[in-house]
């Protein structure tokens, strides 16, 4: 993985969070769902998680619960996107080779027997993979909502000439 990549892995996943969360922000019934709260919460619970470990810190993510409505969960996911970027820019190649110690990696070895070493460089696909997968599942809900759900492609977000993210949802309040 070169420099640029995570940089642009991150910016493809902010410019397609954007795009989902617009639509959930749009559509009332989605502000109601319970597997959208649940999804929209897993899927930026895990992003903070990640950044928390690759800055060293303890992991402090909020439970569902402490968000009173889908709007919260938006706002919260916004501050992500601000401080991952400041991360980024620190990033050399020397640092994305360096491994990564999850607190969580005890349970994996409880499970499976092991778990590997991981670089940030690959921990860093991992967000981006485990995002676009959680993203897939809010489209899915959504459409069966009643709403058309946007298209995140990473191939369509370059063919579209890698747009900035918008967010919509600044007037969430």
């Amino acid at each position: 993985m070169i420099h640029s990549e995570p940089r642009e892995l991150v910016n493809h996943m902010e410019w397609a969070d954007a795009l989902v969360w617009t639509a959930l922000l749009q559509h009332r019934e989605a502000h109601a769902d319970r597997q959208i709260r649940e999804c929209v919460h897993h899927l930026h619970q895990v992003q903070w998680a990640y950044l928390q470990v690759w800055r060293g810190e303890q992991l402090d993510i909020p439970d569902l619960g402490e968000f009173l409505d889908l709007k919260a969960i938006y706002r919260w996911c916004r501050d992500y996107y601000v401080q991952a970027a400041e991360l980024l820019e620190t990033l050399d190649s020397v640092m994305l080779k360096r491994q990564v110690n999850f607190p969580w990696a005890e349970d994996l070895v409880k499970r499976w027997g092991r778990a590997q070493p991981v670089t940030l460089a690959e921990s860093l696909l991992q967000i981006w993979s485990h995002s676009s997968y959680h993203r897939g599942q809010m489209n899915r809900r959504l459409r069966e909502l009643g709403a058309e759900p946007p298209l995140t492609d990473y191939v369509v977000w370059i063919w579209m000439g890698r747009p900035t993210a918008e967010w919509k949802g600044a007037d969430a309040g």
